[in-house]
């Protein structure tokens, strides 16, 4: 009874916190209205991230501490002329490490999106009402898996209903970034803003759970003995 006791403790302090943020590669859209806006000196509306072709885009990002455990992926994309409509599918996604291209797979797969909301709208500092790009949050419950720390790139295209797209918009900060982009399933490159001749970023969302220290395991178990040690003094009074 005392160990299944303490084991019960530990494992409710391990698995039992929610889903949070973990990283955040910057918002898909910004302002009253929601938009993005074409950079100052910028052309690009979006990379192409069909994931049929495939066309690919990926970011990278970085695990610290003890790691990660990912439970779901967040994505920003949006098909031309969708009338404000949710027509994405599923998404292709994969989780390297080293070499965008050529690295170690560490998770990946094909994963069904839901409709995580209308973020905004892609638009031009001329034409900032118009209302043919409209950016979705595209969310993916994948399949659980861990990040030890370190370096890795995500890779991902998406599938939708409709002729134009999915297109994938740069952050709506519009800052100058690494994004990458792979045509027909060629080697990644920079994606470069043929505007300005610089490079940018993409936004995407991972959600799980931080992996605890080992120093906050062994207070787990102190806590777990003291609670048995607790309940014995109980009983015996």
């Amino acid at each position: 009874m005392k160990k299944l006791l303490v084991l019960g403790v530990i494992a409710v302090a391990a698995t039992g916190s929610q889903a949070v943020e973990l990283f955040n590669n910057g918002a898909a859209t910004a302002g009253t209205p929601p938009l993005s806006v074409i950079r100052l000196g910028g052309s690009l509306l979006g990379a192409g991230a069909q994931s049929s072709i495939p066309n690919l885009v990926a970011d990278n990002f970085s695990v610290t501490g003890a790691g990660w455990n990912v439970e779901s992926l967040n994505f920003f994309s949006y098909q031309s002329f969708a009338g404000s409509v949710f027509t994405f599918n599923s998404v292709t996604w994969s989780v390297v490490s080293g070499d965008v291209t050529s690295g170690t797979v560490v998770a990946s797969g094909t994963t069904a999106v839901t409709n995580g909301g209308l973020a905004g709208y892609r638009v031009s500092s001329t034409t900032l009402t118009n209302t043919d790009r409209a950016i979705f949050q595209l969310n993916a419950n994948v399949t659980d898996f861990s990040l030890p720390a370190g370096n890795y790139w995500l890779r991902w295209g998406m599938a939708g209903s409709l002729a134009s797209g999915p297109w994938q918009p740069p952050t709506a900060d519009g800052v100058v970034g690494n994004g990458v982009q792979s045509l027909a399933n060629a080697a990644f490159a920079q994606v470069v803003d043929a505007g300005d001749g610089q490079g940018v970023e993409f936004p995407f969302i991972i959600q799980g759970s931080v992996v605890p220290e080992p120093g906050s395991v062994a207070l787990m178990l102190v806590g777990g003995l003291a609670l048995v040690a607790a309940v014995r003094r109980r009983r015996q009074d």
